[in-house]
């Protein structure tokens, strides 16, 4: 059954770089399938924290030409494939996916269609509602990197976590646990203690009381010093928490963490970006789908609120945001 794809589509877009003021409903031109790519009919699109940065346009140095407008935001989502270009040969119409498009030139997902890579399209992972498919691909590759690709977490590895109740924090307990890695946690709030408790990581503190608990948890959680830290949140209490990380140890953090954490003597320090490939997907799914996993998310909004979907997310939420779309 071959699907109709419309000329036309509605957006939340921008006319010009800026404040709340400039994201709005559009009707735009549903982009065009190129070789090597896939049209999605979009069902639910992530809400980043990094999207109010984008809409203000500080990503444009990032991007190899000039953005043109209508800007249509949003890096990650899932729905179904209605169409693919030339060499496509994993993805067929009626797959459902979860992608990721960071910087897209051809737009994002907080429309009703979107086109992206096939490379960065993998299937929705079993178990997996459409809405947690539609906020996996940017903060589960993020983690994934972190863990698996700078600090190479492996059987019995003591980790930190810090950071371990927002979207790429809640992901990475679970996957650092399915790597073996014996993990305490320093969430944000009684809410973000209570679902990372229940994620399954071994200790969760919260980073929003007395700094000097929290390294005193971390110091009788691993006597001898950690031997690694993912680090999502910055600032003092992050900092103070890194002097548990033994010699030899390593911290990794992805890039955009402010203030990024200090350099120590004899302790590694990684800053990394989540970049979207074949391989990091099927990890991710392979890890995901190896025993029941949950994706937190928090609040699901409908499109035309995208505006107030990006004022939330800089407020205190547990996991990701949403935009249901179709």
């Amino acid at each position: 059954m071959k699907t109709s794809i419309p000329s036309q589509m509605k957006a939340a877009a921008l006319d010009r770089f800026g404040g709340p003021e400039v994201l709005g409903m559009k009707t735009v031109t549903v982009p065009e399938v190129g070789a090597g790519e896939v049209l999605i009919k979009v069902e639910t699109a992530g809400v980043g924290s990094w999207d109010s940065a984008e809409r203000e346009g500080e990503m444009e140095a990032m991007k190899p030409g000039k953005s043109s407008f209508p800007y249509v935001l949003g890096t990650d989502g899932a729905g179904t494939v209605v169409a693919v270009g030339e060499g496509v040969t994993k993805c067929k119409a009626g797959d459902k996916v979860y992608a990721s498009g960071f910087l897209n030139t051809k737009g994002g997902f907080y429309a009703e269609y979107a086109v992206v890579k096939e490379v960065n399209t993998a299937p929705v992972p079993k178990g997996l509602s459409a809405e947690q498919a539609g906020v996996l691909a940017a903060d589960g590759i993020t983690a994934l990197q972190g863990l698996q690709d700078a600090l190479k977490v492996r059987q019995g590895m003591t980790l930190l976590v810090y950071g371990a109740s927002g979207g790429v924090g809640h992901l990475a307990v679970q996957l650092a646990r399915r790597l073996g890695a014996k993990v305490i946690a320093v969430a944000s709030g009684a809410d973000g203690v209570e679902l990372v408790t229940r994620l399954g990581a071994e200790k969760v503190v919260d980073g929003r009381g007395d700094a000097n608990a929290v390294v005193k948890a971390i110091r009788e959680f691993a006597p001898d010093g950690l031997d690694a830290a993912l680090v999502l949140a910055g600032g003092e209490g992050s900092q103070k928490a890194l002097e548990a990380v033994k010699k030899g140890g390593h911290i990794a953090f992805p890039n955009g963490v402010e203030p990024a954490p200090q350099r120590r003597d004899g302790v590694q320090l990684t800053a990394y970006n989540g970049e979207s490939n074949a391989d990091v997907l099927a990890r991710l799914n392979k890890l995901i789908e190896a025993g029941p996993f949950h994706v937190e998310v928090s609040k699901v909004y409908r499109l035309d609120d995208a505006g107030k979907a990006l004022e939330a997310v800089g407020k205190h939420h547990l996991g990701k945001l949403a935009l249901r779309i179709h």
